[in-house]
């Protein structure tokens, strides 16, 4: 079978154009370095802060429940593609090295204005 044909050996044809909200945006990778922010216009007129680099992490511990920002050192790991780690690009669920020591990323980076993460022994 040839793609876009059909079983007949005619062509598909597209019902319409995508419209603007249908095109996917441009992709964002928030590398390790100092915090460098950009703000998009989304639908309605709405806001997003995205992140674009970063140095600092929001680590929230679980023991105490208190959340404080330190430094990362190093994107140690990345479970969804380990080339990004040796980039040092931080993903969700990234392991990075920090002050405290290891921490996994729990947001997305790149939808949001900050770092967020948990320790792990």
């Amino acid at each position: 079978m040839r793609k876009g044909r059909k079983i007949s050996g005619g062509k598909y044809k597209k019902q319409r154009k995508k419209k603007k909200y249908e095109l996917p945006g441009e992709k964002r990778i928030v590398k390790l370095k100092a915090t460098k922010k950009k703000t998009l216009r989304m639908l309605g007129g709405n806001v997003k802060i995205v992140l674009l680099g970063s140095n600092e992490i929001n680590i929230l511990d679980k023991k105490t429940g208190k959340a404080k920002k330190v430094k990362i050192k190093n994107v140690l790991e990345t479970p969804s593609n380990r080339f990004l780690a040796r980039q040092n690009v931080i993903t969700k669920g990234a392991i990075v090295e920090t002050d405290l020591g290891k921490a996994r990323i729990t947001n997305r980076p790149s939808q949001e204005g900050a770092i967020q993460g948990i320790l792990i022994e």
